[in-house]
């Protein structure tokens, strides 16, 4: 038996059988953040607070979109990351291989300058070695007496004494033997001595010979009243028996440039030859073999 439906029963079942209504919610931006966040804290309400749909379900969903952005968010950090660590190392190996190419070049640099040092060194070592036996020569030729006179005075104090003047002048030839350069010669003061006592000086005048070359040069010397104090008895006597003792003495430089100013060579000779002189007798005096010492 069939019982008829009341327009009472079909009122009451309609709204529970009937489905709820669908909600969409967007989630939220980070730029909207702060407004929810005021949206919220004004007690706003949205149609998921409606009593149909839980305030549980708005929460699970708000966790889920949540987690969903920050993991999105994690995997997109996570990739730029690892572009920006990878970029820069490809910066930094272009560093260090600039670095090192630079290190490299200067190391080359700094082993050919030593290796052209060393080099340079010792071709001017050779050179200054080979230029060693090539001394100048001097040989001493003659002396020529202009006069010489032995006078009796007062010298500045007003002692009595004897006293020497003299002119006269030697010559010489200098050789230069070397093959590869020439010479810068000069000389020490050239003295006439007699008895350790320098009656007359000269000097060579400084002048440059080209090399295995040959020159005769000719020095002056002068001596003007020179006193002779306790020696000047004994030089009249000298001179009576027929000549006075002298020395003539000097030092010859020689100096070679053979790389520039870097490289030189000097040489000294010291000349030392004896002679005898009269007043009588103003020829002129020629130096035998054994007269002079060439050391």
């Amino acid at each position: 038996m069939m019982r008829a439906t009341s327009e009472s029963d079909v009122t009451s079942i309609a709204p529970s059988s009937s489905s709820p209504a669908v909600y969409y919610v967007q989630s939220p931006s980070q730029n909207s953040q702060d407004e929810a966040d005021k949206c919220s804290s004004s007690n706003c309400r949205s149609p998921l607070e409606s009593p149909s749909f839980p305030r549980t379900s708005l929460g699970s969903l708000s966790s889920t979109a949540a987690s969903r952005i920050s993991g999105n968010r994690r995997r997109w950090n996570k990739h730029y990351c690892d572009v920006v660590n990878e970029e820069k190392g490809y910066c930094d190996d272009d560093y260090y291989y600039e670095d090192d190419t630079v290190n490299v070049y200067y190391s080359q640099c700094r082993f050919l300058v030593l290796v052209f040092g060393l080099v340079f060194a010792g071709f001017c070592l050779v050179i200054w070695v080979a230029s060693r036996p090539y001394k100048a020569q001097v040989n001493v030729k003659s002396l020529r007496v202009n006069y010489l006179y032995i006078g009796e005075g007062s010298d500045r104090t007003g002692v009595p004494t004897k006293f020497l003047t003299v002119n006269c002048s030697t010559s010489m030839v200098i050789h230069n033997p070397a093959r590869f350069f020439g010479i810068h010669v000069s000389s020490d003061p050239v003295n006439l001595i007699y008895s350790e006592l320098t009656v007359a000086t000269g000097q060579l005048n400084k002048y440059y010979q080209p090399r295995k070359s040959r020159r005769f040069m000719s020095v002056s010397l002068v001596g003007e009243g020179v006193p002779l104090y306790g020696t000047g008895m004994a030089l009249s006597s000298s001179d009576e028996r027929g000549g006075i003792p002298f020395r003539l003495e000097f030092e010859i430089q020689s100096k070679g440039h053979l790389v520039g100013k870097l490289v030189k060579t000097k040489h000294t000779r010291h000349i030392t030859c004896s002679l005898i002189i009269s007043s009588k007798n103003t020829k002129e005096i020629t130096f035998e073999k054994n007269s002079c010492k060439y050391v």
